[in-house]
Formats: C-alpha cells, structure tokens, sequence
C-alpha cells in the first residue's frame, strides 16, 4: 500500500481571510486540521523600543497604530499608565468624553469585525451595512481630532480639546446633486454632541438589521454553531479576555470589577455566552453594540448638562492655552519646552489596563525620571488570542480556520507590534 502522510499548507499572508499578515502552516489530514502553526512578525514595528526613543507625549500617535481599528482605546490604556506614574487628577468631564469614546470605539471595532467575519464566511451585505454606520463615527472622530482614523485625541491630564460646538458639514460636490448634500447635512445642523445623539438613536435600528440578516440564518448558524469550543477553563487557562472569555461563560469585564474613567457612573449589562463557540461570540460582540450605544446615550446626556475642563490644570503636563501662548512669552517659552523636551515622569513603575474592545489591553511602563520612558511593554488581547489557535483548530476542516480567525478578531498591528 502507499504510503499515506499529511501535507502541509500555507495559509496566508496574503490570504484575505488572514486579517493582516497571519501566515498559518496547516498540516492537514484530507481537509481535516491536525495542526494548526501560526507565524508571527511579518509586520513588525518595534513600537515598543520606538517608545523608549520619544517623549512620552509623542508615543500617543504610536497608540493610535497598534490595533488601527480600536485607535482611542490603545490611547486610553497608554495615557492611564502615565496618569498613575505622575499620580494627577482627571477632570470628571475628560473622563466622560474618554467614556464616550471608548464606546464609540467599541463600535467601531464591533461593526469592523462583524463586516469582516461574514465577509470572511460568504456574506457579503453585513459588510456594506457596517461600513456605511462606521463612516458616521469616522466622522465625529475627525470633528475632535482633525483625523479620520489615528486621533491622538487622548493626552496625560485628558483629552486633545473639548467637543466642537460645531458639526462639520459636507460641501458643494460635482459628484452630488444639492438634494442629496441637503440629506446628508440634516443631521449636521447642531453639535459634536448632537451628531452624536442622533446616531445613537439611529443605531439600535442598524443592529436590528445585523441580526435580521445573520442571527437566525440557517447557513450562518451552520458555519458557527459549534466551531471553535473553548471552555471556560480553557479559557481562563490560555489567558482570554474581553468577548473570547466572556463567549465561553465568564462574566468577566474590567469596567466593571476594575472601574476607570466614568464606568462605575454609568449603568450597562455585561453580555455572556453559554457555549464558547463561534455563534456565541458572535451574540456576545452583537449585544455589546447595543450596550455600547447605551453609555453613549448617558454620556451625551452629562456632557450637555456638564460644561468644565477638559484637562487637568497640572501645568507641568498640561499645555497653556492657545490665547495665552500668542499674547504672552512665559506661555510661549512653557509650550516649546512642553512639546520639544516633554514632561518629566517620577521613577517607578506602573501597569494599567483597559476593557479594549477585544479584551483586557495594558500597557507596563518602566521610569527612570528622564522625559521618556524606561522600558515598556505593551499587552494586547489578540495577541493572547492566536495562541490557542492551534487549539481551536485541531479537528475541524480548512474552511473552519476561516471562521476561528474571524471569531478571534485579529489585528496584526498589536499582534507584531
């Protein structure tokens, strides 16, 4: 008789399903998974050591392109870190905003994700849906920031700046008949704020439409149900967090039993799974958009009833204001010192962590009192994620990889860092 053996496949890096740079070696049994090998570095930044380069001011931007679809989250875990060394207060009004934009993340993430993975299965609608919700928070990320994706809204002490009094409108366009410009402006016409409330409204409606087309479908149901079980104590022991923990029975949130921010302020329900496998994660992500558009409503409605600062009046992390720097020199000498030399940071050391989107994201920061950091480490959650893909894998068919990928919600940026 022959002899029989199993063959080996590259799955990626430029394979679509691949999230980024993943190259998968598959040893395969038939179509059948034996073993499930995941390469890693193709992507490589060394963000990390970049860090130890540059103020701790300007490592904000590096945040930003760690996980590129939850951009104000990696901000939000850097800046605590920095908060917790220099030990200075947060106005209560900046720690609404990053609560807000937080969420707004969260979404963000969610809507990429849940595109992505239908994509990645065979269902192109889910896709279109998303992306057309995302450009609508793309936008209000633009109005605080000035850019579309890589904010660096987030500061030590705060945020960049408080939320515009205006919305920024769509012009005149050739490629647009004036009614159609009319229709995309009609919800322009007030604030940041009222942009914001607006979609809020808008969007439990859209989620509706997510599940219509995917919840009970009978092929979306086939290609999830069962694939990719894990545990709870499987989970525990490889390390998951956020939705991959949560998914398999964990009620595990950082917002709630280590709260930062406004989190122990606002009220929200932490979604949990019964069976850790994909279409549980999926109901989990699902019913986080809806809880998510929940803390925005409530943040919306305090930051209208809540006008203060923004930022912490500390100035020696803080910036004078813009007024000040152009009609006074002592401003004008503090602000060049600010952005050219940066602050100085006590020795010591400090860990924190956020609820990232897709789970637990901390950032570990070595000082030696200098105006960068020491060492720092950063601990991202999908990172944690690929690891148990081996796992997860083992057993099922080649198109089944597809789905666990997908259901891990991976990012190469903070995976290869």
């Amino acid at each position: 008789m022959a002899e029989l053996k199993n063959y080996t496949l590259n799955f990626g890096p430029q394979h679509p399903a691949a999230h980024g740079v993943l190259r998968l070696v598959l040893e395969l049994d038939g179509e059948v998974i034996q073993r499930a090998d995941p390469h890693i570095g193709l992507l490589h930044r060394g963000t990390e050591k970049l860090a130890e380069t540059r103020t701790y001011l300007q490592s904000v931007p590096y945040m930003d392109r760690l996980d590129y679809v939850s951009m104000m989250c990696n901000e939000h875990g850097y800046v605590l870190a920095i908060e917790k060394l220099l030990g200075i207060e947060v106005p209560i009004r900046a720690q609404y905003i990053r609560t807000m934009f937080d969420e707004i993340t969260r979404i963000l993430n969610h809507l990429m994700w849940l595109g992505a993975h239908a994509l990645d299965i065979g269902a192109m609608g889910p896709f279109l849906y998303a992306f057309r919700d995302r450009e609508d928070l793309f936008d209000v990320y633009e109005a605080v920031s000035g850019a579309r994706m890589h904010a660096a809204y987030y500061r030590p002490g705060g945020v960049y700046r408080d939320l515009p009094d205006v919305m920024p409108k769509h012009r005149e366009s050739p490629l647009r008949s004036k009614k159609a410009i009319d229709e995309l402006n009609e919800t322009r016409q007030g604030s940041v704020l009222d942009f914001i409330e607006q979609f809020t409204k808008r969007f439990d409606g859209y989620v509706d439409e997510y599940e219509t087309l995917l919840t009970d479908n009978r092929i979306w149901k086939q290609r999830t149900v069962g694939i990719g079980v894990v545990t709870p104590e499987d989970a525990m022991g490889m390390g998951f967090s956020g939705p991959m923990l949560r998914g398999s029975g964990i009620a595990w949130d950082l917002r709630k039993v280590q709260p930062y921010a406004a989190y122990d302020k606002v009220e929200f329900d932490v979604p949990v799974g019964t069976n850790g496998d994909s279409y549980d994660r999926y109901l989990v992500r699902v019913e986080e958009l809806r809880q998510s558009n929940r803390i925005i409503k409530q943040c919306v409605a305090w930051l209208k009833a809540n006008p203060g600062p923004v930022m912490t009046n500390n100035h020696k992390v803080a910036p004078p204001s813009r007024v000040d720097m152009k009609t006074n020199m002592e401003s004008l000498i503090h602000h060049f010192k600010l952005f050219t030399e940066g602050f100085h940071v006590p020795p010591g050391e400090a860990y924190a962590a956020v609820e990232h989107p897709k789970g637990e994201f901390g950032i570990y920061i070595v000082s030696d009192g200098a105006n960068k950091p020491y060492r720092l480490k950063i601990r991202t959650p999908d990172y944690v994620h690929l690891q148990s893909l081996d796992e997860m894998a083992r057993g099922h068919m080649i198109a089944d990889a597809v789905t666990i990928i997908g259901t891990q919600d991976i990012v190469f940026g903070s995976i290869d860092r």
